[in-house]
């Protein structure tokens, strides 16, 4: 009787070890939301590939709520949210795109951002907790999680997330539309908590481009 006892004591304490090497991925997840819940503003360089269309260039983000690509490729193409409006312009096509959006309009990297990926999708590991390689042969070391919509009215079916598991930041995005769509952004060269101005996110497009107002709502 004793040793049995023994041995179920033993294997209840061999189970709570285990368990604490344990994280869920929800757990992870909001390990992700609180180190970018730390990050006042960062740069890094992206590129973004949709279809057979790529483009490249460098983010800067600022809390609360302001962003700004910068492209090299297509070359001085930009798209700025300063917290209320929405501006991109079109070196090839000589336009100005222009829309109030509201603080809410626009929602980056960010501990908000992540949060309403959390309320809206479910969170689950594509294979395990474990890091693998963000690419084959790469010495990117990634922890990747699969994202999977709530209801029909969000625009993207599928996120995969791929982490970095030490610094908890975003090497690597591919979101999937209920068509088919893929659209992959890959992040690297972070710079964190620079000290980045509000100026940094003032633009003056060229005065000869072809200004479109509330161009999401235009028919």
């Amino acid at each position: 009787m004793k040793k049995r006892m023994l041995s179920l004591v033993c294997a209840f304490i061999s189970v709570a070890a285990f368990s604490q090497g344990i994280q869920t991925a929800a757990d992870f997840f909001k390990t992700v939301s609180d180190r970018y819940a730390s990050i006042q503003d960062y740069e890094a360089s992206v590129s973004i590939t949709a279809g057979r269309s790529s483009m490249q260039g460098k983010v800067s983000f600022k809390r609360p709520e302001m962003l700004r690509i910068d492209f090299s490729d297509p070359a001085e193409q930009v798209i700025l949210f300063d917290g209320d409006s929405l501006t991109i312009y079109l070196p090839g096509y000589s336009a100005i795109l222009e829309q109030n959006v509201g603080m809410s309009g626009v929602s980056a990297a960010t501990a908000q951002g992540l949060a309403l990926l959390k309320r809206y999708y479910t969170v689950a590991y594509e294979t395990g907790q474990a890091a693998v390689p963000l690419d084959d042969g790469s010495g990117q070391m990634v922890v990747n999680l699969i994202l999977y919509r709530r209801s029909a009215s969000e625009a993207f079916s599928r996120i995969k997330l791929s982490i970095d598991p030490d610094s908890k930041l975003i090497m690597y995005v591919e979101a999937t539309t209920p068509q088919g769509e893929v659209y992959k952004f890959r992040f690297t060269n972070y710079a964190l908590n620079t000290g980045m101005v509000e100026q940094r996110f003032l633009y003056d497009p060229p005065s000869s481009a072809n200004n479109y107002s509330n161009f999401l709502f235009a028919e």
